[in-house]
Formats: structure tokens, sequence, C-alpha cells
């Protein structure tokens, strides 16, 4: 899919990941770039389109989807991350609001918008996942839960909307350079080169996009006696 002319919308695009894909987007010539966030005033991308979207409130998704009914693109990159035990006394908690953000948002978003989408001829819809679909380092469990659950969300979106001609692509990236991982030490991939890889991957119409080498290698893992998961 060429983005020249395409009218795209990003969840979580105020800062980070969210914003870099806006950023390129419009540098790739996408006619508009809804930049949605749950406070629109938060958004400071010049030639964006701001718009209040809290993807955990069905309401608010509602009146997004009301509002952009000429959207082509969608992608789901707002998410949530908080460190905790799966063993802590709030495990439960932290395990509801992943999914609440992580899975559920991600549903409802893709619900409210896959009818625009039909109208558009298919459109893509593009979520952003994690390596952390398939690996799960202490510490992580509520987000890796949360994501291994939305990678299938994504595998099952992609068998329901094949028939309306809507690409879903899948992007594995390993730790990014974004606030939310400032404190990790381990190397860290840009915003600006997961943004790219997986606007390579609509260009090309590939149904996923694993952005490192170390996420090619888990995933390769995964079909072996021995994959990565059971050593970590």
């Amino acid at each position: 899919m060429d983005i020249r002319g395409k009218v795209v919308l990003v969840t979580g695009a105020n800062r980070g990941l969210g914003k870099a894909f806006v950023t390129a987007l419009l540098e790739a010539g996408a006619a508009k770039v809804y930049a949605a966030a749950r406070d629109p005033a938060s958004v400071d991308i010049p030639g964006s389109t701001p718009i209040a979207l809290d993807i955990t409130d069905p309401a608010s998704v509602q009146r997004a989807a009301e509002q952009c009914t000429d959207v082509s693109v969608l992608i789901n990159n707002a998410g949530w991350l908080k460190y905790g035990s799966l063993l802590a006394e709030d495990s439960i908690e932290n395990l509801q609001q992943h999914f609440e953000v992580n899975t559920f948002g991600t549903l409802r978003v893709s619900r409210a918008f896959a009818p625009i989408l039909a109208k558009q001829g298919g459109g893509a819809l593009i979520n952003i996942l994690s390596v952390l679909s398939w690996l799960s380092p202490p510490g992580t469990g509520g987000y890796s839960t949360s994501k291994s659950a939305q990678w299938g969300l994504t595998n099952g979106l992609r068998g329901e909307l094949r028939e309306q001609k809507t690409l879903v692509i899948g992007v594995h990236p390993a730790y990014i350079d974004t606030d939310m991982v400032a404190d990790v030490q381990a190397p860290k991939s840009t915003p600006q080169e997961v943004v790219a890889i997986a606007l390579q991957a609509l260009s090309e119409g590939r149904e996923e996009a694993l952005i490192t080498d170390m996420t090619h290698a888990v995933k390769a893992s995964l079909s072996t006696e021995r994959p990565v998961y059971l050593s970590q």
C-alpha cells in the first residue's frame, strides 16, 4: 500500500513511537493524520489533526469513529507498561489494567473502525505488539501476558477482516528508546527505526514486521525443541 494520499489514525500519538509514526506519515505524503490522545492538547505535531481518544472508554472510541469516517489506515499504537511480579498482592489489578489498555483497547478501536476501513476498500490495520508477546522476563508478566493476548487478537482480526480486504500487520519491536523503558539498560531501537520497518511492511503488503535481530531469533526459536521462553 502506498501511504501517499491516505488518511491515517494513530493512537497514543502525543509522544514516543506514536509521535514518530505521525511525523513519518506526514513526511511520506499522507493526506491527513489523526493524532489521537486522551488529551489532544498534548499533541504538538505540525500538520497533524489532533483528536481526543481514550481507548479504555467505549464512548470515547465511538466518538472518534464518528468523527474520523475517512480513515483508511489504523495504527493501534497506544499501550501501557507497569513492572511487577505475577505473585505480588496487586498482580490481578496489574494484569487487568494491562488487558484493559493493550488488549481490550486494541479490540475496541479495531472493532469501531473496521466498517470505516471497509468503506475505504479495506485499507490496513497495524497493531504494535512486542517481542514480549513470546517472552515473559521476571517483572514483565502483566505486560507480556497482555501482549500475548494482543498477538492472538491480531491473528484473529486478520482472519476476520480478510474478506473485506483489510491488511492486518503485527509489528514486534524489542526495546524502543522511549519514556516507557527509559530505565532499562539494554540495546534499544529508535522510534524512527521501528516506524520505517513497519511502514515498509505496509508498502510491501506483509502481515508481520519483526524489528530487530533478537526479535527474529526469538520468533524462529518458537518452532524448536527449546524455544527461548523456556530458558529465559
